[in-house]
């Protein structure tokens, strides 16, 4: 039971990747370093999920994955597929969150996107994670 309780929560937990929190929460900014390593061009092979992000995910997780005052940012060890796999992304664009690491209102379901958009979305992301030189155990 309670691994099921800890893999559902971790899936759904996740993929405040792919949508918008509701309710409070303090902003939790990336360091500098890793803003800063954010600013390099994206490949052309990640500019759809570069495009799905900014339409579906920034306006709370903020331009880059950043964060923002509605969603915390993508740019975390927290959200790294050690902790977060891929798969918990799309749950969490299927079925919503509830909050657990950050002090947001819990993500809502976020209908219309595929599961191949997420997936662009997330490939992204994980580039955005790799370019920050986020890492297991703390920023870089």
């Amino acid at each position: 039971m309670r691994a099921l309780a800890s893999a559902v929560g971790a899936a759904l937990v996740a993929l405040a990747a792919a949508g918008c929190f509701t309710g409070t929460g303090a902003g939790v900014p990336a360091p500098p370093a890793v803003q800063t390593a954010v600013a390099r061009p994206v490949p052309a092979e990640l500019l759809e999920g570069e495009r799905l992000f900014a339409q579906h995910c920034a306006a709370c997780h903020g331009e880059k994955a950043l964060g923002t005052s509605k969603g915390p940012p993508l740019l975390s060890p927290i959200y790294l597929p050690n902790h977060h796999s891929d798969a918990a992304f799309l749950a969490a664009v299927q079925r919503g969150v509830v909050p657990h690491h950050f002090n947001f209102g819990p993500m809502p379901p976020i209908p219309g996107v595929s599961a191949d958009e997420v997936a662009a979305i997330t490939r992204y992301i994980r580039w955005l994670q790799r370019e920050a030189g986020i890492q297991p155990g703390g920023w870089p």
